[in-house]
């Protein structure tokens, strides 16, 4: 059972839900077999320049810190800047364009994995560990590392828009 979300990482996970989103398009257009590569890769690397790496530098410099501070939580926190790294890989990878369809694939994998390992698990923790007090500041020192992400509505292109199924 999930507690309730603190207000204080809700940006996070609202930033979370897009990529999951994002996740599932991408994911039923490769079951369909319908993958322009071109489009995915164009708009994964919108998402990444307008949000995704301002939310990465968020959580590196105020999230995980606030969590390596207990020691029950530093392999954890080791774990999801590995996967930080792995991550821009991909996203590096999308920029240039030389993701194939199993790539993007993995990307998928990658992603929502380590999404729900920041919700499920460090956002869990955190709530039980922290006070109150410090659940507050460390949203404060979000919100002003999350003032960059791009407030624009990214809108799927024709290639890369669900599809009903038929």
């Amino acid at each position: 059972m999930f507690m309730l979300r603190d207000k204080s990482l809700i940006p996070l996970s609202h930033q979370h839900q897009r990529a999951l989103a994002l996740c599932v398009r991408l994911d039923r257009a490769i079951q369909a077999g319908e993958v322009d590569l071109e489009a995915w890769q164009a708009e994964i690397q919108q998402i990444f320049e307008q949000e995704i790496a301002v939310h990465f530098a968020a959580e590196e410099s105020d999230l995980f810190p606030a969590a390596a501070r207990f020691p029950e939580l530093q392999p954890l926190v080791a774990e999801l800047l590995t996967g930080h790294a792995v991550l821009r890989d991909f996203f590096s990878r999308a920029s240039a364009r030389t993701l194939h369809r199993a790539g993007l694939q993995a990307l998928v994998e990658k992603l929502a994995s380590h999404i729900r390992k920041e919700e499920r698990q460090l956002f869990e923790e955190l709530q039980k560990l922290m006070t109150p007090e410090e659940m507050t500041n460390l949203g404060v020192a979000l919100q002003q590392g999350l003032a960059n992400a791009s407030k624009a509505c990214l809108v799927p292109t024709q290639a890369t828009r669900l599809r009903p199924k038929r």
